[in-house]
């Protein structure tokens, strides 16, 4: 049975929706992906994927009502218009408690990519973290690029893999503790700002993260380090 899949934000344009952890957003051999369920349980006919989400994050996923709707939002992504804000939860102190993160992706064995040190396909990722409890740490992370696993390799190369993230060194959980929380973007003159607080994960919904989350309100406002569009990637 497919899960129902909350929406956020619904526009003439767009929906904005809560996608689950561990539903892919495109079909797979043994698994619907998120588009048909949603489809079907909203009554239409068709939805265009504008961004993606790995199959273990959860959270903030929008998806256009139209081709025209969809291109729009390609020119938002495109001129980086639009700020995104994911949590993670790590087992692991890092090498540092807040910062950029910068370098080059590289694909290697077994599906996984690496930081190095080269310019191509380079990555940004900047990030706060806040203790939740002993061996539990928070990160609030903001993606400046939009690179595959960008914030899971960019954690990794901290010394704090992802908690359920086995891929990159992990610790075995009972999912992995990525999602995407909050995002910021205008739309035809119209102002969007969204938050969606986790609702699964035994680790997520605990008392003490939950307590670290709710003092994480518009991460917009937070002293971001500042960079120019042409400092990018």
């Amino acid at each position: 049975m497919n899960p129902t899949i909350r929406v956020l934000f619904d526009h003439s344009d767009f929906i904005i929706v809560d996608k689950p952890s561990q539903i892919a957003v495109q079909n797979e051999d043994r698994q619907q992906g998120i588009l048909p369920v949603i489809c079907q349980q909203l009554d239409i006919e068709k939805l265009w994927l504008v961004h993606r989400l790995d199959k273990i994050t959860s959270g903030i996923l929008i998806l256009a009502k139209t081709a025209e709707a969809a291109a729009s939002f390609g020119h938002i992504f495109e001129q980086r218009k639009i700020e995104k804000y994911y949590l993670a939860l790590s087992t692991k102190k890092p090498k540092k408690k807040q910062g950029s993160i910068k370098g080059g992706m590289k694909k290697v064995r077994d599906g996984k990519w690496i930081l190095n040190g080269t310019h191509t396909q380079q990555a940004l990722t900047q990030f706060f973290s806040f203790s939740v409890a002993p061996n539990l740490r928070l990160y609030l992370v903001k993606p400046l690029t939009g690179k595959t696993h960008q914030i899971r390799v960019a954690l990794k190369s901290l010394g704090a893999p992802i908690l359920g993230d086995e891929l990159y060194g992990g610790q075995a959980s009972d999912r992995t503790y990525l999602h995407a929380f909050a995002i910021k973007f205008t739309y035809k003159d119209m102002p969007i700002a969204l938050m969606c607080p986790p609702s699964e994960g035994e680790y997520f919904t605990g008392l003490d993260t939950q307590a670290v989350i709710s003092n994480q309100q518009q991460p917009w406002s937070l002293n971001w380090p500042k960079y120019t569009i042409n400092s990018l990637p």
